[in-house]
């Protein structure tokens, strides 16, 4: 593959000894800041009740016949 512009920039900027680019990012930029936490149980048990069914409304063919 080929390089971009701003990689190749970069890279004559690290050769003639001037400062690398990436290294003036602050602390946070490759940091993941979103807050995650655990499902409770309670959405646990709802996540298990509506599994699957979208599938069976989206594919008529799985949908039991109604006499």
């Amino acid at each position: 593959m080929s390089k971009s512009k701003a990689r190749k920039q970069r890279e004559r900027l690290i050769r003639d000894g001037r400062r690398n680019p990436l290294d003036n990012r602050g602390i946070y930029a490759l940091k993941d800041l979103r807050t995650r936490k655990t499902k409770t149980k309670w959405e646990k048990l709802n996540q298990q009740k509506h599994k699957g069914r979208l599938s069976d409304l989206q594919n008529p063919d799985k949908r039991p016949l109604c006499v």
